[in-house]
C-alpha cells in the first residue's frame, strides 16, 4: 500500500510540473511575441489567460506542503504564492488602468523565467529521480536578479494602482452597514507595501540559505 501511495505521490507531482512548466513556457512565449509585435503597452493582453491560470493553481503548493506531499516549508510558501495571487488578481486583474505599463512586463519576464527553471527542476526530480547540475545551479542562482526585478515591479505596480483605488472605492465595505464593519482597500494596499519592506529581505536571506545549502550538496554528489 505504501509503495503504490509513493507512486501515486509521484505520478502526481510529475504532472502538476510539468503542467505549470508549459504553463509557464506559454506565458514567457507571448510575452515575448507581444514585446516584438507591438511593444510592452499589450503584454497583459497576450498573456492574461495563462498567467492566471499557472499562478491561480500554485495555490496548490500550499495543500501540498499542507499534507506532507513536499517538504517546502508552508511559512515559506504562502508569502511567496500569496502576494502573486494578490498581484495577479488584486491589482492586474483588477485595475486595467495600470495593465500597459513597463513593470507588467518585467513582471512577467521575472514570474516566468522563475517558474520556468523552477517546475523543470522539480519535473526532473518527480520524473527522473535527478536534476542536472545546470538546472540546479539556475534553480537556486537566477533568483540573485530575478527576484529583485519581480519583487521591484509587484510593489511598482501596486503602488501605481493606489490612485486608481482610492477613487473607484473597487472593494471597500465603508459604514454605516449592518455588520457595523468597514474596509478600505486603498489603505489595506499600503499595509501590504509597508509587509515588503519586511518580508522581502527576509525571504531574499532565506533563498541565500538555501542556495548554499543546494549547491554545497551538488558539489558533494
Amino acid at each position: 500500500m505504501a509503495g503504490f501511495l509513493s507512486t501515486l505521490r509521484r505520478l502526481y507531482l510529475t504532472l502538476y510540473n510539468w503542467t505549470l512548466f508549459f504553463g509557464w513556457v506559454q506565458v514567457f512565449y507571448f510575452c515575448i511575441k507581444q514585446l516584438k509585435e507591438s511593444g510592452h503597452q499589450h503584454v497583459y493582453n497576450a498573456v492574461e489567460r495563462p498567467l492566471q491560470f499557472s499562478q491561480t493553481a500554485a495555490v496548490l503548493e500550499i495543500l501540498h506542503g499542507l499534507v506532507g506531499l513536499v517538504r517546502s516549508p508552508v511559512s515559506a510558501t504562502l508569502p511567496q504564492i500569496g502576494s502573486r495571487l494578490y498581484v495577479t488578481w488584486g491589482i492586474l486583474w483588477s485595475f486595467p488602468e495600470v495593465r500597459n505599463h513597463i513593470l507588467v512586463t518585467s513582471l512577467v519576464i521575472s514570474w516566468s523565467i522563475t517558474e520556468i527553471i523552477r517546475y523543470a527542476f522539480y519535473g526532473m526530480k518527480e520524473t527522473f529521480g535527478f536534476a542536472p547540475s545546470l538546472l540546479i545551479w539556475l534553480r537556486y542562482s537566477t533568483f540573485l536578479l530575478l527576484y529583485v526585478t519581480g519583487i521591484s515591479s509587484e510593489i511598482g505596480l501596486i503602488y501605481l494602482a493606489l490612485p486608481y483605488m482610492k477613487e473607484s472605492g473597487k472593494y471597500s465595505y465603508r459604514m454605516p452597514n449592518k455588520w457595523n464593519f468597514s474596509f478600505d482597500y486603498f489603505y489595506a494596499a499600503i499595509l501590504v507595501l509597508a509587509i515588503y519592506a519586511p518580508g522581502s529581505p527576509h525571504m531574499y536571506s532565506y533563498m541565500l540559505v538555501q542556495r548554499s545549502k543546494a549547491l554545497s550538496k551538488s558539489k558533494k554528489e
